[in-house]
């Protein structure tokens, strides 16, 4: 399927003024370029005065800006990098403050669709998951040559594999018979060591297959850093829209998001703050938002997505 973006509307409202336009002089930064799907939108729905400036780290997207340099013309800008360096990238484009920060934490359609990516068990191809294939290690570099211990720690923290050891165990022991190089023979390899009564509807490579990805483009880490910075970078009332996909980004997400909404930690009994600490945000929306049933029935890719926001204060 094309790419088509997920809770659209929901964070670009969020990402709006009251009034339902950026009037004025605004910059919002889109960190996941992806598709373009959510800048395409900041652009038609703000002022001709908001600029917005994308990131992507991966070569494609310049291919895909194509049609919005020619739309939007200055009003529009792609940055090439990694947004775990946000500080890094803006100051070289010569930008200070921004007014909002829009997170899409996942893969885009174009990489899940291109199987040469090694994103994907359903199509066969290298086992890579890069994201910027011209830096780092594919994914078959820690199947070959990770040691169990390894591996299992790998499928259990980043994925949260109930099978970890098992599968990790087949894959020392297969490894030493032929290489492990292609998504379809990870994927048939793991299949086979999920008994059938165990399945759901969910593939059961899945989660080794998530695990994988976020260890290879440190995702995690990426995330965190990308929060404190953007956080630091937001004007007062700017604000952060974040949508995630699984359980440990979004953990991830609220923890920060609590974090900095906290002010004064002094215990109860002390009369005058002696911490200083100041609350920095306002949570938008606590529960975190889902996608509608029609938006999943669409797009069965939205279902495990969740957006959460805050505005700086």
């Amino acid at each position: 399927m094309g790419h088509v973006p997920v809770l659209l509307q929901e964070s670009i409202d969020l990402l709006l003024d009251a009034g339902g336009s950026l009037a004025g002089d605004k910059l919002i930064v889109d960190a996941t370029f992806g598709g373009g799907g959510h800048t395409r939108k900041l652009l038609e729905l703000s002022s001709e005065r908001t600029v917005v400036v994308a990131i992507d780290r991966d070569p494609a997207a310049e291919l895909r800006s194509l049609s919005l340099k020619q739309g939007f013309g200055p009003r529009f800008r792609l940055l090439a990098g990694n947004f775990a360096e946000l500080d890094l990238l803006l100051d070289e484009a010569g930008i200070g403050q921004i007014d909002g920060l829009l997170l899409d934490i996942g893969l885009s359609s174009f990489q899940l669709d291109e199987g040469g990516r090694g994103f994907s068990f359903r199509s066969d191809g290298p086992l890579d998951m890069r994201m910027d294939p011209t830096t780092g290690s594919p994914a078959s570099a820690i199947i070959q040559e990770a040691d169990c211990e390894t591996l299992v720690r790998i499928f259990r923290d980043f994925g949260e594999e109930p099978y970890a050891l098992t599968i990790a165990r087949k894959i020392i022991a297969t490894r030493e018979q032929r290489p492990l190089l292609t998504t379809r023979s990870l994927a048939q390899l793991i299949a086979e060591m999920v008994p059938e009564y165990k399945r759901s509807r969910r593939h059961p490579a899945t989660l080794v297959f998530q695990a994988l990805r976020i260890v290879v483009n440190d995702e995690l880490g990426a995330l965190e850093r990308v929060l404190r910075i953007g956080l630091e970078r937001l004007n007062q009332g700017g604000r952060m829209v974040v949508i995630s996909y699984h359980s440990l980004e979004d953990r991830l997400v609220k923890r920060f998001f609590r974090d900095s909404v906290k002010g004064c930690i002094c215990p109860p009994r002390v009369p005058i703050c002696g911490c200083g600490r100041v609350s920095l945000v306002k949570v938008l929306n606590r529960s975190g938002l889902r996608p509608q049933s029609a938006e999943v029935e669409r797009n069965p890719r939205s279902r495990s997505a969740c957006l959460r926001a805050i505005e700086r204060l």
